[in-house]
């Protein structure tokens, strides 16, 4: 079969609203200066539309006109590198699907380990920090330290709050992950480390969190707002 009449069958098989790249259509990579030109002749029939360098979408149909994907199937390019996450949406956008606020960001943040920036139609987005490699199993992991660490921040939303939402998030953990997420908090500033702690030991957590309170210096002090009533457990972890 011909690399152009593969492609075109394997895109017709593909579903509405999504986007691909050439790694999802099954041809070597020997093939791709082939396979562009036979995406760009079913550009010109209409049959897919270029979404950015690499990327194409088979746009929905209606009456209105042709429908481009939604905002999350947009930035999909961005999170993953040939089928592999290598990045996670973060910030208030994230934050927003956790319930710990009701507002949405008007720029998205992407965690990832380079740079990002995205100012297409109502998609904007850049990239902020990713504290370690981003894969498929740790990603929520950074995400609910990154609430932990931007916790002060968060619109619309206490301290106080944040911990309790965080807390019974932390109660669904199983050991496994909990023992995951002290590994990467490690890597993450010290107040991370030592409200992760407070909470961790305020649920009486039967796990080792030995690393995290040997990581923290006794002397540095974190003011986030919170009331033993809030946290019983934070003077233990040098939270005032």
């Amino acid at each position: 079969m011909k690399v152009a009449e593969q492609i075109r069958k394997t895109i017709i098989k593909l579903p509405e609203d999504k986007t691909f790249g050439y790694a999802n259509l099954g041809i070597a990579k020997e093939d791709y200066q082939t396979s562009a030109k036979a995406l760009e002749r079913l550009q010109k029939e209409g049959l897919i539309k270029k979404m950015s360098k690499g990327i194409f979408y088979k746009p929905i149909k209606t009456v209105f006109g042709d429908l481009q994907p939604d905002d999350s199937e947009q930035l999909k390019p961005y999170l993953f590198k040939n089928g592999k996450r290598i990045a996670y949406i973060t910030g208030e956008s994230l934050y927003n699907q956790m319930n710990l606020t009701t507002q949405m960001a008007f720029r998205i943040k992407i965690a990832s380990n380079r740079r990002i920036n995205i100012d297409k139609g109502t998609i904007k987005a850049k990239s902020v920090k990713s504290y370690a490699e981003v894969t498929e199993d740790n990603y929520q992991l950074l995400g609910f330290l990154d609430a932990i660490k931007d916790i002060k921040k968060i619109p619309d939303c206490t301290v106080a709050n944040a911990v309790k939402i965080l807390g019974n998030k932390l109660k669904s953990f199983h050991d496994k992950k909990v023992d995951e997420l002290i590994k990467y908090a490690i890597l993450y500033p010290p107040r991370v480390r030592a409200l992760l702690g407070a909470m961790l030991e305020n649920m009486d957590a039967k796990v080792d969190t030995l690393n995290l309170k040997e990581s923290l210096n006794p002397i540095t002090k974190f003011d986030l707002d919170l009331k033993e009533t809030d946290l019983p457990t934070l003077k233990n972890w040098y939270i005032v």
